[in-house]
C-alpha cells in the first residue's frame, strides 16, 4: 500500500489553483523529484480541466511552453525535475523575459537538509533565474497534516505576479515567474486531483498618454508591436514603419522600404518624434533614429527592460492622439516615396498573345518565358515572398533569428496575418519548439489554420530536439520551412566579414555543415519536400496540411 505522500496533496492544490486562476496549459518534463506534480498534471488532463504537453528536453520544453504563452496572452506552467533540468529553462526565461511573455516555471528541489552537502542531483535552485523573474519564491516543504495548504496562495501569487499586476519589474509588464518546490520522500501515492477553471486576473484597463499633433512623427513597430502601433498610426495619420516580425505591417500608413527613407535627409533626417510599439530589432537605421537626441521618442513596450537609446525616452502604458486634422504634406511626402520604394515579386502574367499567336518565333518566345517563370530557382526574397502570400489571417507564421527574417522585411508589402518571432533577445534559440507551442494553441478546440515557421538552417539544427513529438499528443498543422544555404551566411553583412581571415571566418562563424535535413526530417516523422523552384514551393505550401512538415529550400550561399 502506497504511503500518504504530502507532495502529492500539495502539487495537487496548487495545480488546481492555478487552473482557478486562468492557466490553461502545462508543459512537462519527466523526472523523478517532480513526479508528484507531474501525475497532479495527468489527472486534471483527464478531467479536461488543463492541456498538458510533454517533451522530453527542458529546454524544448521551456520554448514550447513560451509559443503557447505567446498565442493566448496567459500564463503557462513548465514543470521539471531538480538539478541542470531547472538550468535548461533559463533560455527561454530570458526570451519571456526580455518579450514579456508571462511564464510558470515550477521546478522541484531537494529539501533544505539535502543543499549543500553534495546530494545526488541537488544544486543551487532558489534565485537561479536572477532578475529574470519577477518573483522568485523558495516554497517550504510539504507535511501532513497541512499538506494540501503547504502552498497555498502561491498559485494566485504566481499567476498574477506572471500578468504583471504584481511583484517587482515594469508595471502590466508579463514576465516569467519561478517557484521552487522542494519535497521529501514519499514524492507521491495514488490519488487524483480535481480543479475548478477559473479566469485570469486582468487589470484595469488605464487612461492613455495623449500626444499632440504637431511634431513630425512617425510610428514604429518592433517585435510584438502588434495592431496597436497601425491604429495609432491611423488616428494620427503618421507613416507607419513596421517591422515585418511586428504583427502591424498592414494598412494604407504602412512604409515600404523605410531603412532607405530613414537614410533620405529629407525624410528620415526631419523626423522630430518617434512612438514605438513593441521591440525594434532588425534594422540599423531604426536604432540610430531612437538613439537620437534630437528625436523624441515615446515608448509603449511590453518587454521587461524599458526601451530608452537617447537616455530620454518618456515610457508610456498606452497611447492616442488629440483631434484635429492630420499633417498631410508630411504624410503625403512619405507614401510617395514609400510607393516609390515598394517591392512587387509578383511572378509576370502569362503573354496569352504570344501563346497563340500564329506566328511561330512569338509563340516559342512565349512559351520559354512561361517554361523560365516555372523554372525559377528560389532565392531568399522569393522565399520569403512566397510564404507570406501563402499565409492568411487564420495562419500564423513565426520567423527565426537568421538572414531570412531580413530579407523578408526587406521585401515584404503590407497584410495582416498574426505574426511571432523570438526577437526579444533575437537568438536562434527553441524557434522549432516556440512554433510548434503557438500551433498547439492556435489550433485548440479544433481551430482551422497552418503555422509557418521560416527560419535558416542552423537555426533548424540548433532546435532539432523539438521535432520529437509524443505519439499519443495531437500533431500540430505546421510547416518549418528551411532556407538551407550551409551555414550562417547571416555573418557576411557584420563587421567579422570584413576583419577575419577566411579560414576562420568559415570555421567559427560560418559554420558549414552536411547535415541531411531529410534524414532527420525521416528519423523524427515528418513529412519531408525538398523544392527548388518557385512553382514548386507554391504548391508544396499551399498543398493541404494534416500534420507535421518539413520544407527544404537550397540557397546560394
Amino acid at each position: 500500500m502506497t504511503s500518504p505522500s504530502p507532495a502529492s496533496d500539495a502539487a495537487a492544490a496548487l495545480l488546481a489553483e492555478l487552473v482557478g486562476n486562468g492557466v490553461r496549459d502545462l508543459v512537462l518534463s519527466p523526472g523523478s523529484r517532480s513526479q508528484a506534480l507531474a501525475l497532479a498534471a495527468l489527472a486534471l488532463a483527464r478531467s479536461g480541466s488543463l492541456r498538458v504537453h510533454v517533451r522530453v528536453d527542458e529546454r524544448v520544453a521551456g520554448f514550447t511552453a513560451l509559443g503557447i504563452a505567446r498565442e493566448t496572452g496567459l500564463p503557462v506552467a513548465v514543470v521539471c525535475t531538480s538539478g541542470t533540468a531547472a538550468g535548461n529553462l533559463l533560455p527561454a526565461t530570458m526570451e519571456a523575459f526580455h518579450s514579456g511573455i508571462p511564464l510558470l516555471l515550477l521546478t522541484a528541489d531537494r529539501p533544505p537538509e539535502l543543499r549543500g552537502v553534495g546530494a545526488n542531483q541537488a544544486t543551487i535552485q532558489p534565485g537561479i533565474f536572477g532578475r529574470f523573474v519577477r518573483l522568485a519564491a523558495d516554497a517550504e516543504v510539504p507535511v501532513l497534516p497541512a499538506a494540501p495548504t503547504a502552498w497555498s496562495g502561491l498559485g494566485e501569487r504566481a499567476v498574477r505576479a506572471a500578468l504583471g499586476l504584481e511583484g517587482e519589474g515594469l508595471p502590466g509588464v508579463p514576465s516569467p515567474v519561478h517557484l521552487n518546490l522542494p519535497m521529501r520522500d514519499p514524492l507521491s501515492s495514488a490519488g487524483e486531483a480535481s480543479a475548478v477553471p477559473g479566469e485570469a486576473p486582468r487589470a484595469a484597463a488605464g487612461e492613455p498618454t495623449v500626444l499632440s499633433r504637431g511634431p513630425r512623427t512617425v510610428v514604429i513597430a518592433g517585435a510584438d508591436g502588434g495592431p496597436d502601433a497601425e491604429e495609432l498610426s491611423h488616428q494620427g495619420g503618421w507613416p507607419l514603419i513596421a517591422e515585418i516580425v511586428s504583427g502591424a505591417r498592414f494598412g494604407r500608413l504602412v512604409v515600404h522600404g523605410y531603412r532607405g527613407l530613414l537614410r533620405d535627409d529629407a525624410l528620415g533626417g526631419r523626423i522630430e518624434r518617434a512612438v514605438v510599439f513593441g521591440h525594434p530589432t532588425l534594422s540599423r537605421e531604426v536604432a540610430a533614429l531612437l538613439a537620437r537626441h534630437d528625436v523624441e521618442v515615446v515608448a509603449v513596450r511590453r518587454g521587461g527592460e524599458a526601451l530608452n537609446l537617447n537616455g530620454r525616452t518618456r515610457a508610456v502604458a498606452a497611447a492616442a492622439v488629440e483631434g484635429g486634422p492630420a499633417d498631410r504634406q508630411w504624410l503625403g511626402a512619405w507614401m510617395t516615396a514609400s510607393q516609390a520604394a515598394a517591392v512587387d515579386l509578383t511572378a509576370p502574367a502569362p503573354d496569352q498573345d504570344g501563346l497563340y499567336s500564329h506566328d511561330k518565333a512569338a509563340r516559342l518566345s512565349a512559351v520559354r518565358a512561361e517554361l523560365d517563370a516555372v523554372r525559377q530557382r528560389v532565392d531568399r526574397a522569393l522565399l520569403a515572398d512566397a510564404v507570406w502570400r501563402a499565409t492568411w489571417p487564420h495562419d500564423r507564421l513565426m520567423f527565426g533569428s537568421s538572414r531570412l527574417v531580413r530579407s523578408a522585411d526587406q521585401v515584404l508589402g503590407g497584410k495582416k496575418v498574426p505574426v511571432h518571432a523570438n526577437r526579444g533577445l533575437a537568438g536562434i534559440d527553441g524557434t522549432i519548439a516556440t512554433a510548434i507551442g503557438i500551433a498547439l494553441a492556435s489550433q485548440a478546440e479544433g481551430a482551422a489554420g497552418v503555422t509557418r515557421v521560416l527560419l535558416g538552417d542552423l537555426a533548424f539544427l540548433h532546435d532539432v530536439g523539438a521535432l520529437l513529438l509524443p505519439p499519443d499528443e495531437p500533431r500540430p498543422r505546421i510547416q518549418v520551412i528551411i532556407g538551407n544555404d550551409g551555414g550562417g551566411t547571416i555573418f557576411d553583412g557584420l563587421e567579422v566579414a570584413g576583419s577575419a581571415r577566411t579560414e576562420d571566418l568559415d570555421r567559427a562563424f560560418y559554420t558549414p555543415h552536411a547535415a541531411g535535413l531529410r534524414e532527420i526530417a525521416a528519423g523524427y516523422g515528418w513529412d519531408y519536400t525538398q523544392v527548388t523552384t518557385r512553382s514548386a514551393l507554391d504548391q508544396a505550401l499551399t498543398s493541404p496540411v494534416t500534420g507535421p512538415q518539413i520544407i527544404e529550400v537550397p540557397l546560394e550561399r
